[in-house]
C-alpha cells in the first residue's frame, strides 16, 4: 500500500524530473521562471531593439522566445523574429554576466541599463562605476573577457 509520504514523494521526484534544464552557469538569468517555464534573460530587455537603436528597450511576455534554455522577450514580433532567424547575433556577450566582471575572471550580473553595442554586439555591466571603467580601456577590456569566458563559462558563479 502506497502511504501518503510515498505519494508526495514521487510526487516531488517526478516535478524535478520533468523541469526544463537551466544553462545557469553560462547565461545571466533573473530568479524564477517566466510564463514559457525558462528563466529570463537580459532582464527582460529587447536584445534585438537594443542593438539596432542602442539603448535598452523594454520587452513584452506576449512575444517570448526559449533559447538554450533561456527566455527572452521582445518589443514586438517583427523584432522576435530577427532573434529566431539569427540568436547568435543578438546574444548579450559573455552570456549578459558583466563583460568587465568577465574580464578579470568573475561572472556579475550584467544590467542593461549600463551598456555598450560595438560592433554590432551587445555588451553589459554592473553599474555606472564599472562601466567607466571599461570606457578607460574598452578593447582591452573585450580582449580579456573574451579569453576569459572560454575558460569560466561553463563554471558556477559562486566557484569564481
Amino acid at each position: 500500500m502506497i502511504t501518503k509520504l510515498n505519494i508526495a514523494a514521487l510526487t516531488v521526484i517526478g516535478a524535478l524530473a520533468a523541469a526544463p534544464a537551466f544553462a545557469a552557469d553560462e547565461y545571466n538569468t533573473s530568479v524564477g521562471l517566466t510564463a514559457a517555464g525558462a528563466q529570463l534573460g537580459l532582464h527582460g530587455v529587447d536584445p534585438v531593439a537594443f542593438i539596432q537603436s542602442g539603448k535598452p528597450t523594454e520587452g513584452k511576455a506576449a512575444h517570448t522566445t526559449v533559447h538554450d534554455g533561456v527566455a527572452y522577450y521582445f518589443k514586438n514580433a517583427k523584432t522576435q523574429a530577427k532573434f529566431e532567424a539569427n540568436p547568435a547575433a543578438y546574444l548579450p556577450q559573455n552570456g549578459g554576466f558583466c563583460t568587465f566582471g568577465v574580464s578579470v575572471g568573475k561572472k556579475f550580473d550584467g544590467d542593461p541599463e549600463y551598456a555598450a553595442v560595438i560592433d554590432d554586439k551587445l555588451y553589459v555591466f554592473l553599474n555606472a562605476e564599472i562601466f567607466e571603467a571599461f570606457n578607460k580601456d574598452r578593447s582591452g577590456t573585450i580582449e580579456k573577457a573574451s579569453e576569459n569566458w572560454d575558460k569560466i563559462r561553463s563554471t558556477a558563479v559562486e566557484k569564481l
